[in-house]
């Protein structure tokens, strides 16, 4: 096999020299260095490159080249090695150009020059970049075929599952000629019907039928563990990473996907060491890609319905009859979005109706109005991203504004997109259409407005879903899970629990179970609150081990 290769391209022969000699100088023994001197040449080469079969792990391209541009040259190279790192070259004055080229060709890094010197400037971020090719399953996944109504709620979840877990698959309807035959030969089966690359057919598959088709771990390894997590939202991956690093036999079980409900956000560009921001499908896979690194076990697809106390030992049970055991447990399985009251609204519920961001619904909403309701983070970042797509978007807001739920710049955001329009002290009150969502009606006290909108997204509050935990552990009113000091100041100290024992911060009224992210009462409702959510329980879980 021919080494693999790290082009760099720049249009300034000096420049150019100097890049490859400090990538020689480095990486010569493990990869081959190629160099042009134009986008055109660069893209010749590895047009070349791919029809030898060698492969190419980093590119490496100046921002300001005539006729074609860094930019420009690594959106046309995706298309013949989409495994390839992304690094854009630029000079100070031009990091806003490589700021939006993080939306337009999902860049992973840019540097500034000048890099010298190398030793601390370049070779960390091309090691890091390397390191992360490396991990890459760059094996080109079968690609699934989903063929469905349109407006069927469950052909939208199954697209959704599969998108959100980055399965590729190509969407039919059942009206297409290809769509048709494939039903036919099915024997016109319930839809949705999904086909493998190999033929086999499924109708109207579960989640866990296709979790076992795209190939996610659902079957835990073994019986016990040293720490079981529930939930692999921002708090439990943070869990997993720093449980596992430290050496604690750890798995996690995710009812949906990886990221939780930050993993659907579209930018989340106020979390610590992402200047540029990071959409929560990156997040969530950087954060997979560690936890599996230090060796924590993942479980996609897998539902935790019932938690008991055996001595020492906590006991999961799943939805599936397995039952798992550990020394220690962090509920970390978030909260769900709460479901808006209003007419006709549940009736188009996955037919323009969405909870959540729904990205994979976001192109179709081109040159036509969408609302969104609620007015937090989550609602604000959906609505710009929609804004890219849609003629406009409203934003309907019970509040009189959004200054006490949503960040200030995403506000400043909000005020600068021409197409977003913001309606506070607002309710939507009726949803109508025949097929799909046609008009929603949203009123005020003076009156009410009705306007033809096909999408409505749908970001209200929040319900932590903790029913199952009933009888388990003490929960507030809300359904919240009550943790560390709260339980002695409501007075829910659990019977037998020690005197000379005070619950940690985060650990419920039954010993050895902890809470960490949005299922706490009592949490902070952003992204990097809940990793340090996890990471603390972590410690505490040692510290419980310890004494235990």
């Amino acid at each position: 096999m021919s080494k693999p290769v790290l082009l760099t391209v720049d249009d300034d022969p000096g420049v150019s020299r100097a890049v490859a000699r400090d990538l020689r100088r480095r990486y010569a023994e493990s990869y081959r260095i190629v160099r042009a001197e134009s986008g055109r040449q660069a893209l010749d080469a590895l047009s070349e490159l791919r029809l030898r079969g060698d492969d190419t792990a980093v590119l490496l391209a100046d921002y300001r080249m005539p006729e074609m541009n860094g930019v420009e040259f690594l959106e046309r190279a995706m298309d013949l090695f989409p495994y390839a790192r992304r690094v854009l070259l630029t000079a100070y004055a031009d990091t806003d150009a490589a700021i939006r080229a993080i939306n337009v060709v999902d860049l992973d890094h840019y540097l500034l020059k000048p890099w010298n010197p190398p030793e601390e400037k370049f070779y960390p971020v091309i090691d890091a970049q390397l390191d992360a090719w490396r991990r890459t399953d760059r094996s080109r996944p079968a690609e699934l075929r989903v063929v469905g109504h349109r407006w069927s709620a469950r052909c939208y979840e199954v697209r959704d599952f599969l998108a959100r877990h980055q399965a590729p698959y190509t969407w039919l309807m059942d009206t297409d000629p290809e769509g048709a035959e494939l039903v036919t030969a099915a024997g016109s089966p319930e839809l949705p019907l999904v086909v493998t690359a190999d033929g086999k057919t499924l109708c109207a598959p579960t989640d866990a039928q296709l979790a076992s088709v795209i190939g996610l771990p659902s079957t835990p390894s073994t019986g016990f563990y040293d720490l079981i997590v529930v939930g692999g939202g921002p708090s439990g991956l943070g869990a997993a990473v720093y449980g596992a690093s430290e050496g604690l036999r750890t798995v996690v079980v995710e009812r949906r996907a990886l990221g939780g409900q930050a993993g659907q956000s579209s930018r989340i560009e106020n979390y610590l060491g992402f200047p540029d921001g990071v959409t929560g499908a990156q997040l969530a896979d950087r954060a997979r890609r560690q936890a599996d690194r230090f060796g924590a076990e993942l479980l996609q697809a897998g539902e935790v319905t019932a938690l008991e106390s055996h001595g020492t030992a906590r006991v999961a049970r799943l939805a599936d009859g397995t039952e798992i055991a550990a020394h220690a447990v962090i509920l970390a399985s978030g909260v769900s979005y709460r479901r808006l009251n209003a007419e006709g609204v549940e009736d188009f519920v996955g037919r323009g109706v969405y909870y959540g961001a729904a990205l994979t619904e976001a192109p179709s909403c081109a040159d036509e109005e969408v609302a969104v309701v609620g007015g937090a983070n989550s609602a604000g970042q959906a609505a710009v991203h929609l804004a890219k797509y849609a003629k406009k978007v409203h934003i309907i807001v019970r509040a009189d504004g959004l200054e006490k739920s949503m960040s200030h710049y995403l506000i400043e955001q909000i005020e600068e997109t021409p197409n977003i329009e913001v309606h506070t002290g607002k309710t939507v009150c009726a949803a109508e259409g025949a097929d799909r969502l046609e008009r929603l009606t949203f009123a005020w006290p003076g009156g009410k407005k009705t306007i033809d909108a096909h999408w409505l997204f749908v970001f209200i509050g929040a319900e932590p879903g903790t029913d199952w935990l009933d009888g388990f552990v003490e929960r507030d009113e809300r359904g919240y899970v009550v943790t560390g000091p709260d339980l002695v100041a409501g007075g829910r100290r659990p019977a037998g629990w020690p005197l000379a024992r005070q619950p940690y911060h985060l650990e419920t009224s039954v010993p050895g179970v902890f809470a960490a992210g949005d299922v706490r009462a009592e949490s902070m409702k952003r992204v990097a609150s809940a990793v340090g959510d996890g990471a603390m329980a972590v410690a505490l879980v040692h510290r419980y081990l310890e004494q235990a």
